[in-house]
């Protein structure tokens, strides 16, 4: 095993800042260095300025793709900052020798499901609107801000997994929702227990007033919902995405939000991120947008990084770190 280690934290904004001790106990295995990079970086530059950096804290951006892993020098350990790894090659980590660990999915459960409800209402109350006109002294304007209710809507839920699942339990418990579910990887059975009824795409989108996108990105769904979805579904429908941004199609969205067939958006994640001024959703009014941070609550920052310092700690002891994807490695006794 290596005697020396370095660590590179890659695209997080909040590791070791919110809880410092976090970085405390990585110091005591070896450097520490935080590095911020475009998502589009090629591979071959990312793997060049990280080189000598046997061990990677990761977050949802940059991509560590093949041509990443073929000129990347020696690499223990990716530790991703979340619950997803679509930015991972799997497949070249494991040629690689490298082991793959993400967050156990229930630590940021509570917290993106909370976002993608809270934005949501947001959105429908027209909250940020009024707000930011308070501040502009124009309390008189509040009858210019009469939003709708989320109580006893149809709401549409994609994706019933971890944070899903907790979406249509808030939903159906707390606002009354008739909740319908779209999720082929899931059984009748699994979404009544939550509240929620099994539907195809085509009907939740019909039928839908609300629709709240929770899956994770796959080859299979990316752009899921785009012209011709956006077509099916009713007149001044809500959308609020906590999940991936490429569940959308960018393009389409904006035109449904030009229309008025889409009442509003509200989405905590974009295809390309980070998003800036120029981005055409923030053309509309009825568009909220939050960088990223559904896990962001200190509950789910303190677990997140108290599980990627142990999956450092496990790693140069050459153990196993828990929730390893890509488990096979030499580097693991």
């Amino acid at each position: 095993m290596l005697k020396e280690f370095n660590i590179a934290v890659v695209n997080s904004s909040s590791f070791g800042r919110i809880f410092p001790e976090h970085l405390h106990r990585l110091r005591k295995i070896g450097t520490v260095k935080h590095f911020n990079v475009e998502q589009t970086i090629s591979g071959k530059d990312l793997a060049e300025l990280l080189k000598g950096y046997n061990i990677i804290i990761a977050s949802v951006t940059p991509f560590f793709n093949r041509e990443f892993f073929e000129h990347k020098d020696e690499l223990l350990l990716i530790s991703r900052h979340g619950i997803g790894y679509n930015n991972i090659d799997l497949t070249a980590a494991k040629e690689h020798q490298t082991v793959v660990s993400i967050i156990p999915a229930l630590v940021e459960r509570d917290a993106v499901a909370e976002n993608n409800v809270t934005n949501l209402l947001s959105l429908m109350r027209m909250t940020v609107e009024s707000s930011n006109k308070v501040r502009e002294n124009r309390w008189e304007d509040r009858a210019h801000f009469v939003g709708r209710s989320l109580f006893n809507k149809t709401v549409g839920v994609i994706g019933v997994g971890n944070t899903g699942s907790c979406v249509v339990e808030i939903l159906r418990n707390g606002f009354r929702c008739n909740v319908l579910a779209y999720d082929p990887y899931k059984s009748d059975l699994y979404l009544k227990s939550y509240g929620a009824m099994k539907v195809s795409l085509e009907r939740l989108l019909m039928e839908s007033d609300v629709i709240c996108l929770c899956a994770n990105l796959t080859d299979e769904n990316y752009h899921m919902i785009s012209t011709n979805e956006i077509e099916l579904m009713k007149e001044n429908v809500y959308i609020s995405n906590s999940a991936r941004g490429a569940l959308l199609d960018e393009i389409a969205v904006v035109k449904g939000l030009q229309s008025g067939k889409i009442a509003g958006l509200a989405t905590d994640v974009l295809e390309i991120e980070p998003g800036r001024e120029s981005h055409p959703y923030l053309e509309f009014k009825n568009v909220v947008m939050t960088p990223h941070t559904s896990a962001y609550t200190r509950e789910c920052l303190e677990e997140m990084g108290l599980k990627c310092v142990r999956d450092i700690e496990n790693i140069v002891s050459g153990k196993l770190p828990e929730r390893s994807v890509q488990q096979e490695s030499v580097y693991i006794s």
